[in-house]
């Protein structure tokens, strides 16, 4: 039985039963499936959608500029993070500093205890962002402080107010060494339980394809750009006309029912 998507302008019920969720899944295994289809999805009112992408933490941010840069249409773009200068120089026209008191805007010293206590923190203004959103985004590079503790309660916040909520995130490089890879596993863990569908972009994976003889600035920007990739295969076939209408309850339905499916690069 289909689910009814959300009323304008309120929350969906409650959270879904754990055991309905889709499994997080790896490297750009999304739902729904058949994305060969060209598909324009609309607001319950005829209105377009309202997409949002928020990048959370230094990865999230670099996520976000890579996305901006490449000219990616019919969304709003959000920076969150601890670090102030990095929050300066990114190109996001909304920016959200978290953590203000927490960290004093210096960063969370790679403890995602202080990134999760830092969007605690902003989260009446995270709320005030993503209200009215029909989707979000939230982006971000898992294994940090930041990332790794704050990109779970901005998903959180996204859904209550009714947002589908799509996490797009990445785990670490295996040379950022095994702290990250223990916080990575452990944030992944958190995100899945307060997103709606979650696409998880493995590194080591990316690295393996890339070759041994990648560096390490150019295997951060590959991991950019799948990230890229990830939200325009999806962002695109709402905004972009197309073939079919759908009514924007339709779409929720379909990706909070999708169960595993993939979506290839290259």
């Amino acid at each position: 039985m289909a689910k009814t998507g959300r009323n304008n302008g309120g929350p969906t019920g409650g959270r879904r039963d754990q055991k309905n969720k889709p499994e997080s899944v790896d490297l750009l295994e999304i739902g729904p499936d058949d994305g060969n289809q060209l598909l324009e999805f609309e607001g319950s009112s005829g209105q377009k959608a309202r997409i949002k992408v928020i990048g959370v933490g230094g990865g999230g941010g670099n996520a976000l500029n890579t996305m901006i840069r490449s000219g990616l249409s019919g969304v709003e773009f959000i920076a969150a993070n601890t670090d102030a200068q990095a929050l300066e120089h990114n190109q996001a026209m909304i920016k959200v500093q978290l953590g203000a008191q927490v960290t004093r805007g210096l960063g969370c010293g790679a403890n995602p205890d202080r990134g999760r206590a830092s969007a605690l923190e902003a989260r009446e203004r995270l709320q005030e962002i993503l209200e009215g959103s029909d989707m979000v985004f939230v982006t971000a590079g898992m294994g940090g402080g930041t990332g790794t503790g704050a990109a779970p309660i901005v998903a959180e916040v996204a859904r209550e107010v009714g947002a589908l909520t799509v996490g797009v995130v990445t785990k670490p490089f295996p040379f950022e060494g095994k702290v990250r890879m223990r916080h990575g596993e452990s944030g992944l863990k958190q995100l899945h339980g307060v997103v709606d569908t979650l696409i998880t972009i493995p590194n080591q994976r990316l690295l393996a394809l890339a070759g041994k003889q990648t560096g390490m600035q150019d295997a951060f920007k590959l991991a950019d750009d799948v990230l890229l990739n990830a939200v325009r295969g999806i962002s695109d076939l709402i905004t972009v006309h197309g073939l079919i209408n759908l009514d924007f309850a339709d779409v929720r339905t379909v990706m909070n029912e999708a169960g595993v499916a993939m979506m290839g690069t290259g």
